[in-house]
């Protein structure tokens, strides 16, 4: 299987649940040394431009390499996705499982997605386009500023009073000063995720997880599998709505299984936790890709599972406390399985099946606890290898020159 990047914990995921399986993995990279390349199961990187920078350089190199007959499937691993939708046409050679882009032109964006969320009926916190400073304390405080396009949490900060509201408001603007801005209230309850797998808006699997521990960017770096009904019924109405084809994630705060959605991930999200409860996505978005069988009804996740991402933790107590302490005891209780970590698998970094992982656990841990603050610039620079602009996709839907 080739993979459309390598950096993300995404990918890394993806390649522990394919590489249990005995699944061989290659992988696409603008850069040499990705997370994905120490695995066992990882046979080569493959060297190709960066999707936000040369979109359609990346998408030849990557149908090049499907051209070869070498890879059964093309596995969207992060937001390359909206990139496969929008240049369709310069992947002739890609077998994959991709929504058509006029679906991901309705959830790709926050504002978007709110707004189709409001016609569909579906919960969320009561939102607000900000056209101009005075709708930044429409919904009262505290809030969450929001750029219609963002990945990894980046771009969506919380404002507990107006002055910070502005301040967000004109960082986000004078960064992408066509990009609309949303706010949007605070909702109560624990923070999750439901996962759908779909045939062309048909579910065909879901997956239901609640956070333990929180990783870099308000991530889970810990979960929990859980029963919710009504979030599942949710992503069933969306998915269906858009006729979706692909893997589609909704994060959530509920209250007893009650959701207020709050974002979309237009994707399968770190899959661990769905394998290790019951639900494969890779392996059945494998199956949907190449035409293999599907389930007749929809597989769901079974509750009450727990999976862990020891290098996620660290990244996230780093983040959140600057603190050397802190990240050495969140990598403490995740090893010894404290609570809430008690019987979960680690899924990120397995090093005792993957020997390989432990170096970038390694070099992750030595950085943040040599100095907590550059977390941030770590993550930064990760996502900068995988994420895709608008201005991207925009060159993409552009008219382009036969050849």
């Amino acid at each position: 299987m080739l993979l459309s990047e390598a950096s993300s914990l995404t990918a890394r995921e993806f390649t522990t649940v394919l590489g249990s399986s005995g699944v061989e993995i290659e992988a696409v990279s603008p850069v040499a040394t990705p997370i994905v390349r120490f695995s066992r199961w990882c046979r080569r990187i493959h060297h190709a431009p960066a999707p936000s920078i040369d979109p359609i350089g990346y998408l030849n190199r990557v149908d090049a390499l499907m051209a070869t007959g070498s890879f059964d499937a093309l596995l969207p691993t992060h937001e390359q996705a909206w990139l496969f939708a929008a240049g369709r046409d310069l992947l002739p050679h890609a077998t994959m499982a991709i929504a058509p882009l006029e679906a991901f032109d309705q959830v790709q964006s926050k504002t978007a997605f709110a707004t189709l969320l409001d016609a569909l009926g579906l919960p969320q916190p009561a939102w607000r386009l900000v056209e101009t400073a005075s709708d930044l304390n429409t919904l009262g405080f505290p809030v969450w500023v929001k750029a219609a396009f963002s990945t990894a949490g980046r771009g969506v900060a919380r404002a507990s009073d107006l002055a910070e509201a502005r301040s967000l408001w004109r960082q986000l603007t004078s960064a992408e000063p066509s990009v609309p801005v949303m706010v949007q209230a605070s909702a109560e309850g624990r923070y999750a995720q439901v996962q759908g797998l779909f045939d062309h808006g048909r579910l065909i699997a879901s997956a239901v997880s609640e956070q333990l521990a929180t990783g870099a960017g308000g991530s889970a770096a810990a979960r929990l599998s859980v029963d919710h009904p009504q979030a599942i019924e949710a992503i069933r109405t969306l998915g269906r709505h858009l006729g979706w084809h692909g893997g589609l994630t909704l994060d959530y705060l509920h209250v007893d299984g009650r959701p207020s959605f709050i974002e979309c991930n237009p994707r399968t999200i770190e899959p661990g936790n769905a394998a290790a409860a019951g639900v494969d996505l890779p392996m059945l978005t494998i199956a949907l890709a190449t035409g293999g069988d599907l389930p007749s009804a929809p597989l769901a996740t079974r509750g009450g599972v727990r999976t862990r991402s020891t290098m996620a933790i660290a990244l996230g107590a780093a983040e959140q406390y600057r603190s050397r302490r802190a990240v050495l005891a969140g990598v403490r209780d995740a090893v010894r399985q404290r609570t809430p970590l008690q019987d979960s698998t680690e899924v990120l970094t397995p090093v005792r099946s993957d020997p390989p992982s432990l170096v970038p656990f390694t070099v992750a841990l030595a950085t943040v606890l040599a100095s907590p603050a550059r977390v941030a610039s770590l993550a930064g620079s990760t996502v900068e290898t995988y994420a895709v602009t608008p201005q991207a996709v925009d060159r993409l839907r552009a008219p382009r020159p036969r050849t």
